[in-house]
């Protein structure tokens, strides 16, 4: 795989504090490069290199929230 960006609906997601979480676990995936996290929305883009995407959703667990491919 070559660089690319994912994206990621997360449900449960209601403040900053919610934004750091999975920026902090997201961030901890081999290859990612950037996350950005849309509260709002309830998206979260992931940029980087060889990023897998169940590792990605795995990792958002992690922080408490449910993910899927979005």
């Amino acid at each position: 795989m070559s660089a690319s960006t994912l994206t990621f609906h997360v449900t449960g997601m209601t403040c900053r504090h919610c934004v750091d979480s999975v920026t902090s676990e997201v961030t901890g995936v081999a290859g990612v490069s950037s996350v950005v996290v849309d509260l709002p929305g309830g998206q979260v883009e992931v940029s980087g290199r060889n990023v897998d995407p169940a590792t990605v959703i795995a990792a958002i667990a992690e922080a408490g929230y449910a993910a899927s491919p979005g």
